[in-house]
This record gives C-alpha cells, sequence and structure tokens, in this order.
C-alpha cells in the first residue's frame, strides 16, 4: 500500500510505537526496506532527500518507481521529502506523486519557519499529502550539535506552531544530531522536554526524531515510550549497505553485479528488521491468530 503518512503515524501515536523512515537514495535501499517492512507486517517510510535526488533520480523517477515496488505489498508504505528547503523542490515532489514531503525551515526565525510551513500545508493538503515540519533545530553530529539545550523545541512554541500551520507532524529537537557521532558517544536526551511537548500536543499527534543512527537503543526506547512515532535512519542504514558490499567483495574475487547488490539489500533489510522490533511497529498489520468464539 503507498499511502501518506498522517494517518500511519497517528495509529502510531495512539497505539504507543514508532515508524522507522530510513532514508533511501536508490532503488536497492528502497527494495531493502520495502523487504524489512513485508517480513514484519510493518510500516515504513522512505526518505528521500533533494540532495540525494539531485545526484541520483528526478521526483518523477521516485514516485513511479516506489509505487510499483509498495502497491502489491500489504503494510504501509509512504515516500518523504526529507529536509525540503526549496518551496520549488517541495512542490516539484507534490505533484510527482509524493506521498508525503517536509518542509524544513527550522534554522530560520520562528515567524519565518511558520509562514513557509503555512504556504506548504495549503499546497499540500490540496493534493492529499502530509506535511512534517520541524520545531527547534536538530543539527550535525561532527560539529557538536545537540549536546545544549540552545536548539532544542519549546513546548510553548511547539503548541502555538502546529495550530497556526496544520502541519501533520512534527519534528522536535531533544538531543540528537545528524550524521555519525564521534567514537563512545551517545547522546544524552532530554526526555522531560519530550513528555511535555506529547502531552501539550495530544496523544493523536505525531511527533518525529531526527539524527536517529547512534542513539543507542535505550534512547530509542524511551524516546518512543515518550511519544516519538517516527524515527529518521539514514548514516547507519547506508554504511551497513555498503559494508555489506565491501565485505562481498573481499570474499568473492569475480563477484556478478547481481549477487552483490542482492547481498547487500539482504542485510540491510536485516538490520532495518531489528529497529521494526525496537520501535514496535512490526505486526501492526496482521490479525492476530485468536479464532473467534461462538456463543449462544
Amino acid at each position: 500500500m503507498y499511502v501518506s503518512m498522517k494517518e500511519m503515524l497517528q495509529h502510531a501515536s495512539v497505539n504507543n510505537y514508532a515508524v522507522p523512515a530510513p532514508n533511501c537514495p536508490s532503488y536497492a535501499l528502497v527494495k531493502a526496506a520495502c523487504m524489512a517492512a513485508a517480513e514484519k507486517k510493518s510500516a515504513v517510510i522512505l526518505d528521500v532527500s533533494p540532495r540525494q535526488m539531485r545526484m541520483n533520480a528526478t521526483p518523477e523517477v521516485w514516485a513511479p518507481m516506489v509505487k510499483a515496488i509498495a502497491e502489491p505489498l500489504n503494510v504501509p508504505v509512504a515516500l518523504n521529502l526529507d529536509h525540503g528547503g526549496e518551496f520549488e523542490d517541495i512542490c516539484r515532489c507534490i505533484k510527482a506523486g509524493f506521498s508525503s514531503v517536509m518542509c524544513d525551515a527550522s534554522a530560520l526565525p520562528f515567524e519565518e519557519n511558520i509562514r513557509r510551513v503555512q504556504q506548504v500545508v495549503t499546497f499540500a493538503h490540496a493534493h492529499g499529502v502530509s506535511v512534517e515540519a520541524e520545531l527547534g533545530h536538530v543539527g550535525q553530529a561532527a560539529e557538536g550539535d545537540g549536546r545544549s539545550d540552545d536548539m532544542y523545541t519549546k513546548v510553548d512554541m511547539a503548541v502555538e506552531f502546529v495550530e497556526r500551520t496544520g502541519c501533520d507532524m512534527l519534528a522536535v529537537a531533544i538531543g540528537t544530531a545528524h550524521g555519525k557521532y564521534p567514537a563512545d558517544y551517545v547522546p544524552t536526551l532530554d526526555f522531560d522536554r519530550l513528555a511535555e511537548i506529547k502531552k501539550a500536543l495530544g496523544e493523536k499527534y505525531p511527533l518525529v526524531l531526527h539524527g536517529g543512527s547512534g542513539a543507542g537503543d535505550e534512547n530509542f526506547k524511551k524516546a518512543v515510550a515518550g511519544g516519538i512515532n517516527k524515527v529518521n535512519l539514514w548514516t547507519d542504514y547506508g554504511r551497513t549497505y555498503v559494508n555489506a558490499m565491501r565485505d562481498f567483495l573481499a570474499e568473492n574475487e569475480s563477484p556478478d553485479y547481481i549477487f552483490v547488490t542482492t547481498d547487500a539489500e539482504g542485510k540491510a533489510a536485516k538490520w532495518l528488521e531489528r529497529y521494526m522490533d525496537l520501535f514496535g511497529s512490526s505486526n501492526r498489520y496482521q490479525f492476530s491468530d485468536d479464532k473467534m468464539v461462538e456463543t449462544d
């Protein structure tokens, strides 16, 4: 099934679990993520950024490709523009058939962030497309971002932001950062702040955690328990695929390309399956084995 993120993440929010959102800048990574979702009977969100599309293929290629892979499956699959910054890029993805988009103006002043997201919401909702926005700012791990509360999301501002923009889900800054953390560093997350934001916005409103790679299992468990419903994963997902290819090439002197990629797809899928279990999204899209008992 090819769907938007809105209903998918509202279900996750009410039922207290999170959907993994790996960046998938190639056919192989799209296929691996969908393989994992089908195996685990889990929803999945396929993120792709403007930069990744510029280096690979246009929105007009991405949307039909993902639809073709997703529609035969019995699990929900969303295609989301990740960190859309330019209005033209966002509109192009909507018109090309993306089911969701992110308007990221989080590095800009509060009022400008609101103004830009309002514009995107108006255009996207008219096309049946859901919108993710970000308040606070999730910076770069390599630059030491995410280690102070200077860029963290403020509760009162989150309430005002959601009310004024009408965005469908909100990425919050509580201590994670994009990219690879230094060796042996695990971020400290502000779970009290997360709980306050969730309470203020309501149990049905989905929250998003960016910079998931390297955050650690315990942080993930607490974040999901505290109200996170979408977790972005790219650095470690991509690294898993690359490492699998490297290992296969090291073990085979004359490798066939198709076997190299197939092996890497399988290992990337297994990596993602683990996070579906960890986030609680596994087995959400199947009936239980319990049989109805007839009564007189």
